[in-house]
Order: structure tokens, then C-alpha cells, then sequence
């Protein structure tokens, strides 16, 4: 879909004679999930299972009829147990460096170990100084600004469930877990140029 658009985009300013490099400012929203202290909006349950197959229809049925489908997709038991398995990713965790008194009770709690205290380094040393040593360098770490202590925390965004159990056991609510809402650009007017133009 946001591929469609980018295109649409790039239609409209070539059938203008306008540049195509022309695009509005995203604009990002990010809104916390908090119900209550242990109540998050959305579903914050880990789930181990693995994914689910979406099953096909016999190749020798499908090979001989080309206007049959080939996806039988999933009954509704299974899409259920399957939609369990989101990890939320629209839900990010925010952490507030003036409210935590590194207690490490996020530490204790996170079922992944991504997150970690330490005395700030370079990102080589940094990595393997961590719980979990991050190994997947294509993936920034987050990283605070230096604690009163003096440690950083850095969490490891690459094994990140995104459940929200370190929010939850925040004694402070240093960690908060925010709904992640990027609104770009449609085609049409307004989708670039002039200072009269706005993003839609």
C-alpha cells in the first residue's frame, strides 16, 4: 500500500512537470497503551508457537484446473491461534531516563534478555557487554542517555517482543509502551511543491 502510494505520488508531480523528488514530511504518532497499571490496549501475551501453514489444495487438483485456488487458507480455529501470534510491532517501548532508578527489575522480567545496564562504550565493545551479546549489527541498539549511576540502558531491538512485561514491572514507569502510527503522503493536491501545498 505504501509502495501504491509513493507511486501515485510520483504520477501526479510527472503529469505536472513537477520534480518527483518532491514529498511531504511524514508525520509519526506515537500514543501510550496504558489502560491502568497491569492493563495494556492491546494483546500483550508472549506465545511460543511456532507459525501456522496455510495449506493448499493438492498440486495434482490445482495443476489441472487453473481457475481453482491453489491457498485454501485457514479455518477459523487455526487463524485465531495464528492471530495470537502477533508481536505487535505498531507498539514500541519508550523509555524515560529521568524516572528510572535502575532497579533492573526490567532486566529480571524481560523473557528475551534484551535489555541490559552498563557503563557506556563504543558499539563493537558495547555489544557484547550486553545480557544477550547483540550479534545482528544490521539492527541499531537503543540506547539511553548515561543514568545516574553513570550506565546506559540498551536494549536489543532485533529479539524485542514488544510485550510490554518490562513496562509492566516498572516501578516507576521509566518504560512505556507507545502505538507507533506513521501517516505519510496521498496523491493528489497537496502532495508536494509550493509553500501554499500541504501534506495530506
Amino acid at each position: 500500500m505504501a509502495h501504491g502510494h509513493a507511486a501515485a505520488i510520483s504520477i501526479d508531480l510527472f503529469a505536472r512537470g513537477e520534480s518527483l523528488q518532491l514529498r511531504p514530511d511524514p508525520m509519526v504518532n506515537l500514543v501510550s497503551q496504558k489502560m491502568g497499571i497491569h492493563e495494556w490496549s492491546y494483546d500483550n501475551d508472549i506465545s511460543a508457537e511456532q507459525r501456522f501453514k496455510v495449506p493448499w489444495a493438492p498440486a495434482e487438483k490445482t495443476l489441472n484446473n487453473i481457475a481453482m485456488e491453489v491457498e485454501l487458507g485457514f479455518d477459523v480455529q487455526t487463524a485465531l491461534r495464528e492471530t495470537q501470534r502477533c508481536l505487535n510491532c505498531d507498539v514500541q517501548t519508550v523509555f524515560l531516563r529521568d524516572r528510572c532508578i535502575e532497579c533492573d527489575a526490567c532486566v529480571d522480567i524481560c523473557p528475551m534478555d534484551c535489555i541490559s545496564f552498563t557503563g557506556n562504550a563504543d558499539e563493537p565493545e558495547l555489544r557484547q557487554r550486553l545480557t544477550a551479546p547483540a550479534l545482528n549489527t544490521d539492527q541499531d541498539l537503543y540506547v539511553s542517555d548515561a543514568l545516574k549511576t553513570g550506565r546506559v540502558m540498551v536494549k536489543d531491538e532485533d529479539v524485542c517482543l514488544h510485550c510490554g512485561l518490562c513496562a509492566e514491572r516498572c516501578p516507576t514507569g521509566a518504560w512505556d509502551m507507545q502505538k507507533f502510527l506513521l501517516h505519510t503522503a496521498q496523491a493528489g493536491q497537496g502532495c508536494g511543491g509550493d509553500a501554499k501545498r500541504k501534506a495530506a
